[in-house]
């Protein structure tokens, strides 16, 4: 068996199912565990990865318009190592490479006949289904049933533990510039973990999102996780947020409850870590109920000096 693994999460479920040592290539984003960062890489963005939000928004949109792939796969780098599995996705064209680059690419792959094994991570439940489906098609399904019961118990034990708790409105934002609001599981994630979501509904993408109706809802709890971005390069992009108009009057920058969080590791990542994103936002809502030690890896305090 010789697995490439096009996204990340897809990375992680597979590792998570004890499967690694089957790995022989990876996407450009794939980083967990840190052990797969020796593996062949078989794809890259067409973009600028390291341009301001407003930059790279407006290169995906111009791609995506011109119905072009956001990502490019390494035919000869596949023809190369000759899987026998590739793992992608369907969910989003612009979080990884989809499903039409990976069979174009597989065209050249005449001797291996590789079997592609598409993920569909849109809600929380997916998730379960995805593990499910990578197991299935490595030959391990029961590893599958013990991976989600895990991930399941620890990802209850929290919810159980919050359902009498006060509930702070919560705003989460997916991307800077333009604005956007958290979709898909992350609402789940918020109610699970104590918080009362304002923007964003489950099972759905990441919807756009005005300033003014920020203001409107004025959140207890500002939280700030731009897809594919960790707290540092986060941190640089943040003043498209503190100059906009009533910034300092919000409710949550008066009350210091403005967070930055690793985005790229935890929440836009649909794999075993979810489990550890829920951590994250219980300790963040809930500090005098949880503290599971994410603090200053997985999330920090924006310092009210910088509010």
């Amino acid at each position: 068996m010789r697995i490439v693994s096009l996204i990340a999460s897809s990375t992680e479920i597979t590792c998570a199912l004890g499967m690694e040592e089957y790995l022989v290539g990876r996407s450009h984003e794939c980083d967990y565990p840190p052990s797969v960062l020796g593996l062949p890489v078989c794809s890259e963005p067409k973009f600028p990865t390291n341009s301001k939000s407003s930059e790279i928004d407006e290169c995906v949109k111009g791609l995506l318009e011109q119905a072009l792939s956001v990502y490019r796969v390494d035919s000869e780098k596949l023809r190369q190592l000759q899987p026998t599995h590739i793992l992608t996705q369907t969910q989003c064209d612009v979080c990884a490479v989809n499903l039409r680059d990976v069979e174009e690419a597989v065209q050249t792959l005449v001797d291996s006949k590789p079997q592609i094994v598409s993920l569909h991570p849109n809600a929380l439940s997916d998730l379960w289904k995805d593990i499910e489906r990578v197991a299935e098609a490595l030959e391990v399904p029961e590893r599958a049933q013990k991976l989600i019961s895990d991930l399941q118990s620890r990802m209850s034990a929290i919810e159980r533990r919050t359902v009498l708790l006060s509930r702070p409105t919560v705003a989460c934002i997916e991307w800077i510039e333009p604005l956007m609001a958290s979709g898909n599981w992350m609402p789940e994630l918020v109610h699970m973990s104590g918080g009362q979501n304002l923007f964003g509904e489950p099972g759905i993408h990441a919807p756009r999102l005005e300033w003014c109706e920020v203001v409107d809802a004025d959140p207890d709890i500002l939280l700030i996780l731009p897809c594919g971005l960790d707290i540092q390069r986060t941190r640089k992009e943040l003043q498209a947020l503190t100059r906009k108009p009533d910034w300092t009057k919000l409710a949550a920058v008066r009350s210091g409850n403005v967070y930055l969080l690793d985005g790229n590791q935890y929440f836009n990542r649909p794999g075993p870590r979810l489990a550890e994103s829920l951590e994250i936002l219980a300790e963040i809502f809930h500090p005098e109920y949880f503290a599971f030690g994410h603090e200053g890896k997985g999330w920090e305090r924006l310092p009210r000096s910088q509010q």
